[in-house]
């Protein structure tokens, strides 16, 4: 197990544990929340729920089980690349398409398409995510942004940490909904 820790100042005060977790520790929420019920994260010591609400000055203490040792293979699945220059790719990633490999869903990924095409991408996110700065759901379709090296990682994700540059989203609905939201 690693052990990680962490000092909640600034970044991840005011949040759900859970959500917190994303943003300290760069792990997604089903993750997030998985450590938690796991008993592996402590907040000032004491286990707690994902609703917890995080304070500036919490002890974050995160016991990470290893990564199971999976190899990703490049697979040679066509891209609809929008963009591409030396740093980043942006790419329309269709429906029916996971993201990065995880488990039940090692092979068919927009990276096992990436490392195909794309000599280098960026390492941040280690052998599972190369490249990945953001994701949608595997149901979802969109632009993706991919970085090739880290130094654009490092940027993009800042601007989009800090809302300097936005998502957007529509949705195409074939059948009413049968309930009201209001």
């Amino acid at each position: 197990m690693e052990k990680q820790y962490q000092v909640v100042e600034e970044k991840g005060a005011n949040q759900r544990l859970d959500k917190a977790l994303c943003l300290l520790f760069d792990i997604s929420r089903n993750r997030a929340k998985e450590l938690i019920d796991e008993e592996a994260v402590l907040v000032n010591g004491i286990g707690t729920k994902p609703s917890y609400k995080v304070q500036t000055g919490d002890e974050i203490e995160l016991l990470m089980p290893p990564l199971e040792k999976v190899e990703i293979k490049p697979e040679n699945i066509p891209l609809d690349i929008v963009y591409e220059d030396e740093d980043v790719l942006v790419v329309n990633k269709p429906r029916g398409m996971v993201v990065h490999p995880s488990p039940g869903h090692y092979s068919g990924t927009l990276v096992n398409a990436l490392m195909y095409h794309i000599k280098d991408l960026s390492g941040i996110n280690g052998v599972m995510r190369p490249g990945i700065v953001h994701r949608i759901d595997k149901d979802t379709s969109g632009l993706l942004i991919v970085c090739k090296n880290d130094n654009a990682h490092t940027q993009i994700s800042k601007q989009l940490s800090e809302k300097e540059c936005k998502r957007e989203y529509k949705a195409i609905v074939h059948h009413p909904f049968s309930h009201t939201f209001g």
